[in-house]
């Protein structure tokens, strides 16, 4: 009884304090640059495969593939299986004009999960010359490093006469990592943009009376890795783009009537209405409120993809009123228009 008393009074204070606060909390979409700046000049891409090795080379990956249990041509299916959907990605953007696979370049020495020796600018430059392109993509690694793990559980299952019959099933699963590393060469520049590697992870399992049955699982796996190979092409496609994420924001909703008029008027997503009443309170005579309205008007600024006035407004909020929130959303603000320039500098 005294814990139910104790756990009660806890929550209590928990919905007090929450219904105390004096911030709203919201989130909105924000730009981030690409991850690799490629120049709007690069249109023309080759992409090459050096994930597969020679021929010569194949008897040290041999013992790579008895150990981690591969399956035969699995690591060559699936890096064609990333190039090719790479390719078939970057065709879509609007940005490329010619997206081509290139064969015969440089074989891959091991197979193991390494980078390819770098290619010379001489040897990216007359590629790139004989094929008309301004920059090479490289899948210089593609390794799939399977486990399997196998055991036999005590069970029971009822008879045709409802009894219960002690039995073993056997369960297998299989874990199965896949490596890849990546490279982009730009030639128009003479500068390697990108160095990059990923890694993925795939499970399977089977259950059965006897191991043929547990083991059913294995031979999905194929087709789980060349699925995961397709998306690490896709998804390396669109590292020379910005993206977008979401970021969390706070914004005032207590002090005067208007900034609780203006809190319902937000939850209904009446921003522009809300602001009307912040900004009111810009100029009220108590200092504390003020900061806030002018702190608010950051914040509707900030929505309505106005950066600077959004600084404006917080600067002020900050220097003029000492609101402690301001100083931090200040420097959030400034941090994110950085962002924005430098995503403008991209599109140039």
């Amino acid at each position: 009884m005294k814990l139910k008393i104790t756990i009660s009074i806890a929550t209590l204070f928990i919905l007090f304090f929450a219904s105390c606060s004096s911030t709203n909390g919201l989130t909105m979409d924000a730009k981030q640059p690409a991850p690799v700046y490629l120049s709007k000049n690069v249109t023309r891409i080759g992409i090459i495969n050096r994930s597969i090795p020679d021929k010569k080379y194949e008897a040290f990956d041999v013992i790579d593939k008895i150990l981690t249990a591969e399956g035969k041509e699995l690591d060559k299916k699936g890096s064609i299986t990333a190039i090719e959907n790479l390719k078939s990605e970057l065709e879509k953007t609007a940005r490329m004009n010619k997206v081509m696979l290139i064969d015969s370049v440089d074989f891959k020495k091991y197979g193991i999960d390494q980078f390819s020796a770098e290619l010379s600018w001489d040897k990216i430059n007359e590629i790139c010359q004989k094929n008309q392109l301004d920059a090479i993509y490289e899948l210089s690694y593609f390794d799939t490093d399977s486990k399997i793990n196998y055991r036999t559980i005590s069970s029971q299952v009822n008879n045709n006469l409802g009894i219960k019959i002690p039995i073993i099933e056997h369960e297998a699963t299989i874990n199965t990592l896949i490596k890849s590393g990546w490279r982009i060469y730009d030639n128009t520049e003479k500068q390697l943009k990108d160095v990059y590697s990923t890694t993925n992870t795939i499970t399977l399992s089977g259950r059965g009376v006897n191991p043929l049955k547990a083991f059913e699982a294995i031979l999905t796996r194929k087709d789980a890795v060349l699925a995961v190979s397709k998306n690490i092409g896709i998804d390396y496609t669109y590292r020379i783009f910005p993206y977008t994420i979401r970021v969390s924001r706070d914004y005032y909703v207590k002090g005067t009537k208007n900034f609780e008029i203006g809190k319902r008027r937000a939850q209904a997503g009446k921003w522009d209405s809300a602001a009307e009443l912040w900004l009111k309170e810009t100029n009220n005579n108590d200092s504390k409120i003020a900061g806030r309205a002018c702190y608010n008007m950051a914040i509707i600024n900030e929505i309505n993809g106005d950066l600077d006035k959004a600084i404006e407004w917080a600067s002020k909020s900050y220097t003029d009123y000492g609101d402690k929130l301001a100083l931090r959303y200040l420097n959030l603000l400034k941090n994110r228009k950085n962002k924005e320039i430098q995503i403008a500098n991209e599109n140039n």
